[in-house]
């Protein structure tokens, strides 16, 4: 089973769907977070089409969603779609992942629970910058954004035989 994350689209039409694009052999796809909307914080993105992107989103039923600060309920009444989850614990292949979009905890907060859980990965979005690295013995994700990367580059990632990978669009 091929897993892909994706995080942080804010929106941005043509970015999301060349994102899709190389997540198209996913069997599952979880967005972790923001959407449609830019948020306050952001400049608007260079394919910024909400409404248009949520006919396409309403349509794939591959997607979950974790919702993010900058997702509302206006959002999930247009695309159909479940926006209240602030987290899920998923078990993929016999592993837990622990899912948050990463604004309301910290770090040390989300390895305690992890731990708690007994989840070997915690997959996060928000600050739109890549990470894949392990801390005391958790896999960290989080796969970047995009639509508004944050270090330089778009990207998403995903999980296939037990290895994660970030992948650049």
């Amino acid at each position: 089973m091929k897993i892909g994350f994706i995080s942080d689209t804010h929106g941005d039409y043509d970015q999301t769907l060349k994102a899709l694009e190389v997540l198209k052999d996913c069997d599952k796809v979880y967005h972790l977070g923001d959407v449609l909307y830019h948020g306050p914080r952001n400049d608007l993105p260079k394919g910024y089409n909400p409404k248009k992107l949520a006919e396409v989103l309403k349509g794939l039923d591959y997607i979950t969603y974790i919702k993010g600060n900058c997702d509302s309920d206006v959002d999930e009444m247009v695309m159909e779609k479940d926006l209240q989850q602030k987290k899920r614990v998923e078990n993929i292949d016999g592993k837990l992942f622990l899912m948050v979009h990463g604004y309301e905890e910290t770090l040390e907060d989300r390895i305690k629970e992890a731990k708690e859980l007994g989840a070997e990965a915690i997959v996060t979005g928000h600050t739109h910058i890549k990470v894949l690295e392990e801390k005391e013995g958790i896999t960290l994700l989080n796969p970047g954004s995009p639509s508004i990367p944050k270090d330089g580059s778009a990207s998403v990632a995903t999980y296939e035989d037990g290895v994660f990978k970030l992948v650049e669009i």
